[in-house]
C-alpha cells in the first residue's frame, strides 16, 4: 500500500475525531475540561479505558514478546485483575468520599504540603516519560512507512502527531476523551480481529488448528518456574498487581475518567467491567503474537531485528493492503487514548496541584481558561522533546522501558499511598521529598549488587515492589519522630 494512500486514510481517521473533539469542546469550562462536569456514562468509559490501558504499546510490543517468553506475560495480566479490584474497592471510594479533582490532594490531607507536591511532581516525571515513550513507537512506526518515503525529518513527523493530539483536547479535555477514546478502542480491536482474520484465510486454517500448531512450536507457554528469570510467575503476578495499582490507581490520567462518572457505584461498575474484559482483549494480543509468527515461518519470511517491528512488518508488507490499512488506523487508535489522556492529565494536575487554579479566587474564569491552555501547550512542546531524545537512545523492547520507568518514578507514590491508607502514623512533611529520591537511588544499587553477586538473575517488574517498599519504611522511621497519629 502506497504512504500516500495510507495518509490519505489517516486523513479521514483524524476527521471524524476532530469533528467529536468540536462537538464536545463547544462552551467547555474548566470543569468540562478536568473531571467532564461529572456526566460521563460509566459504559462508555469503561470501554474508551480499554484502547487507553493497552495503548501502542501493548499494540507492538506483546504480540512480539511470545517468540522469546510465550504467553506467560499472561501471568502479569492475571495481576492486573488483582489490581483493579484493589482500585474499584479501596482508591475510587476514598477519591469520591473526598470528593478529589487531583487524586494528589489526598497527599495534603493525610500527610501535608511537602507530600501533596512530592506525589504530584512524580506523577509528572511518571507521566511525561512513560506517554513520551509511548508517543514515540508510534511516531517510529509512523516514519518507517510513510513519511520516510517523502524524506520527511523525523522531528516534523513528531510534531505533527503531537499537533493533533493538542488540538483534540485543546478544549474539551477528559469530555472528548471519554468519547474518542471509545472509537479508537473500537478501531484498535478491529486491527487484531482483522489480522487474525487474514493469517488464518491465508494458512487455510482456523483458530483452533492456529493454536495447536502455535503450542507445538512452544509459543505458548504459560508458566515460568526459574526464579532467577524477571517472567517468573510469582514475579509476574505480583507486578502486574502493583503495576496497576500504581499506573491506573494512583495515575492522574486513568482516575480522571473514572472520576467523571456521575458517582462511585457508576465509576465500580466501569472499573470492574473494564478488568474482565482486558483480561480476555491481552490473551487476543498474546495469540495474535504466536500467529504472526507461524505466519513468519510458514512464508520463510525475514524477521525484524526488533520485536516491536514484527506487528507492522507483516502487516505492511505481507498481509495485504486491508490488514496494513486496518493496522495503521489501529495502532494510531493505540496510541492516541493514552497520548491524549496524558496530555489532559498532566494539564490537570499541573493545573490544579502546583499552580492551584481551583483556589485562586483573585483570577476570574477566563484567566483560568487562558492558564490551563498555556500549561497544556507547554506540556505539548515538552513531549516534542523527550520524543527527538528517545529517537536518539532507544535500544530495546519499549514496553520492557515503560516498566523499568515505572518502577522508578512509581514507587515512591505506592509507598505514599500504602503508608496513608494502612497506617495512623504521620511521618515529618519536610522529610518527604528526600525518602522520595533516596528510594529509587536505593533500588538501583541494590539491582547492581543483585546483578554482580548472581550473575542470571534479572532485576524485573519487581522493582516497583522494592521501591514502594522502602518508601513505606523511611516514612515510617520518620513517624517514629513524630508522636501524632489520625483516626481512620
Amino acid at each position: 500500500m502506497s504512504p500516500a494512500l495510507i495518509l490519505l486514510f489517516i486523513g479521514l481517521y483524524f476527521g471524524i475525531l476532530l469533528l467529536i473533539a468540536w462537538l464536545t469542546g463547544k462552551n467547555a469550562t474548566n470543569n468540562t475540561f478536568f473531571i467532564g462536569e461529572k456526566k460521563s456514562p460509566w459504559f462508555i468509559v469503561a470501554y474508551g479505558m480499554i484502547g487507553a490501558s493497552l495503548s501502542g504499546v501493548t499494540f507492538l510490543s506483546v504480540p512480539g514478546w511470545v517468540k522469546d517468553t510465550g504467553f506467560t506475560y499472561f501471568m502479569m495480566v492475571l495481576g492486573y485483575f488483582l489490581g483493579y479490584l484493589v482500585i474499584a474497592k479501596i482508591l475510587l471510594p476514598l477519591y469520591y468520599r473526598l470528593n478529589l479533582t487531583s487524586i494528589y490532594s489526598y497527599l495534603e490531607q493525610r500527610f501535608g504540603f511537602w507530600a501533596y507536591k512530592t506525589g504530584s511532581v512524580f506523577f509528572i516525571i511518571s507521566r511525561v516519560l512513560g506517554a513520551a515513550v509511548r508517543m514515540f513507537l508510534v511516531v517510529m512506526v509512523l516514519q518507517f512507512f510513510v513519511f520516510d518515503a517523502w524524506n520527511v525529518p523525523f522531528i516534523v513527523t513528531a510534531a505533527l502527531f503531537i499537533s493533533l493530539i493538542l488540538i483534540l483536547t485543546y478544549n474539551g479535555g477528559i469530555k472528548t476523551i471519554v468519547y474518542t477514546d471509545t472509537l479508537q478502542t473500537t478501531f484498535m480491536l478491529a486491527a487484531v480481529i482483522i489480522t487474525l482474520y487474514v493469517i488464518c484465510k491465508d494458512l487455510n486454517i482456523n483458530l483452533v488448528g492456529l493454536y495447536e500448531k502455535a503450542d507445538i512450536a512452544g509459543y505458548t507457554k504459560l508458566i515460568e518456574t526459574n526464579w532467577l528469570k524477571k517472567t517468573h510467575f510469582i514475579k509476574y503476578i505480583l507486578s502486574g498487581m502493583f503495576i496497576t495499582i500504581v499506573m491506573t490507581g494512583l495515575d492522574q490520567e486513568m482516575m480522571q475518567k473514572n472520576l467523571s462518572c456521575k458517582n462511585i457505584k457508576d465509576a465500580q461498575k466501569n472499573m470492574l467491567t473494564f478488568s474482565a474484559i482486558i483480561v480476555v482483549i491481552n490473551l487476543m494480543f498474546l495469540f495474535l503474537g504466536a500467529a504472526m509468527y507461524l505466519y513468519a515461518q510458514e512464508k520463510g519470511i525475514t524477521l525484524p531485528d526488533k520485536s516491536d517491528k514484527l506487528f507492522p512488518t507483516l502487516a505492511v508488507n505481507s498481509l495485504g493492503a486491508i490488514a496494513a490499512l486496518s493496522f495503521i488506523i489501529g495502532l494510531i487508535s493505540a496510541a492516541f487514548p493514552s497520548a491524549d489522556g496524558a496530555l489532559t492529565s498532566l494539564t490537570t494536575s499541573f493545573s490544579i496541584d502546583l499552580l492551584r487554579v481551583d483556589k485562586r479566587t483573585d483570577w476570574s474564569d477566563d484567566k483560568k481558561i487562558r492558564i490551563r491552555k498555556n500549561v497544556h501547550l507547554g506540556f505539548a512542546m515538552l513531549f516534542l522533546i523527550v520524543i527527538v531524545i528517545l529517537n536518539t537512545l532507544n535500544k530495546k523492547a519499549i514496553i520492557d522501558t515503560l516498566f523499568t520507568i515505572a518502577g522508578y518514578t512509581y514507587g515512591p507514590l505506592l509507598g505514599l499511598y500504602a503508608f496513608g491508607l494502612f497506617t495512623k502514623r504521620i511521618p515529618v512533611d519536610r522529610y518527604i521529598p528526600f525518602m522520595a529520591i533516596l528510594s529509587p537511588i536505593l533500588c538501583y544499587l541494590i539491582e547492581l549488587t543483585l546483578k554482580s553477586t548472581f550473575k542470571e538473575y534479572e532485576f524485573g517488574f519487581e522493582l516497583l515492589i522494592l521501591n514502594g517498599f522502602l518508601m513505606f519504611l523511611f516514612l515510617y522511621l520518620s513517624s517514629l519522630k513524630n508522636k501524632k497519629t489520625i483516626s481512620l
